[in-house]
């Protein structure tokens, strides 16, 4: 089955304040889409939006997904069609651990109790190859974590949950070269099976996923569309080159 994410003809303001003005982009399952662009044009509005974070308000446009209209939806809801989203900033939740919080998304999802030991052993399974220890289980969600680790788990999250799009926001941030190597690799590979977006400021992380679409976004539009040849004209004219 392939999905889409359809967003049409988007403005959004905070505020009062237009943020988004006229967003389009048609995304599809096994398509990577990257979103670049300078600070504040625009690009976390849009994946909140996407997501339903209400501090974020439609003026005008849709967001659809497989023909649901997302905006009539709540956010749980959203994540429930099989939308999720990494964050640049995720919160800190003492108490709970990390397999709690993974169990608990994996319950809500249509996961299966009798299938919780299968579960558990795919979660280590996963976090091996993200680097992480057995015993970071027990921990506290993003309780004293290392930007790095915070950015692993959220890959974590992708890889367990199998969403059907994801968007990740700037999930490349701050890594090391190993760290970014590992999450660069997980995300190629969950590509194949749903649609992204991966919205960055660097082509760092673009070394391992190779993208179908690259968009330049300024000034709360998207003001040109093509592939990798973008970001090398990026790196050659720099952002202020787009009109």
């Amino acid at each position: 089955m392939v999905d889409e994410l359809l967003v049409k003809d988007l403005d959004v303001s905070v505020n009062g304040i237009r943020i988004l003005d006229g967003v389009s982009l048609d995304i599809n399952t096994g398509e990577v889409h990257v979103l670049m662009g300078p600070n504040g044009s625009g690009k976390s509005t849009l994946s909140n939006t996407i997501i339903g974070n209400p501090k974020y308000k439609v003026e005008r446009g849709k967001i659809l997904f497989n023909g649901k209209d997302l905006l009539k939806m709540k956010p749980d809801e959203r994540v429930k069609e099989g939308i999720f989203m990494s964050f640049q900033e995720p919160v800190e939740i003492p108490g709970v651990s990390i397999f709690n919080l993974m169990r608990t998304a994996y319950l809500k999802s249509g996961g299966s109790t009798s299938e919780l030991s299968a579960f558990r052993s795919r979660v280590s399974s996963l976090m091996s190859q993200l680097g992480f220890q057995e015993s970071f289980m027990n921990r506290s969600v993003n309780e004293g974590f290392s930007g790095g680790e915070k950015k692993r788990f959220e890959v974590l999250q992708m890889m367990v949950l199998k969403p059907r799009m994801a968007i990740l926001d700037e999930v490349d941030s701050g890594l090391d070269i190993d760290t970014l190597k590992i999450i660069g690799s997980m995300v190629k590979e969950a590509s194949k099976s749903m649609g992204m977006l991966i919205i960055t400021h660097y082509d760092r992380i673009l070394e391992y996923v190779k993208p179908d679409f690259v968009h330049i976004m300024k000034d709360g539009r998207i003001v040109s569309t093509g592939g990798m040849e973008i970001v090398s004209e990026i790196k050659e004219k720099g952002y202020n080159y787009y009109k």
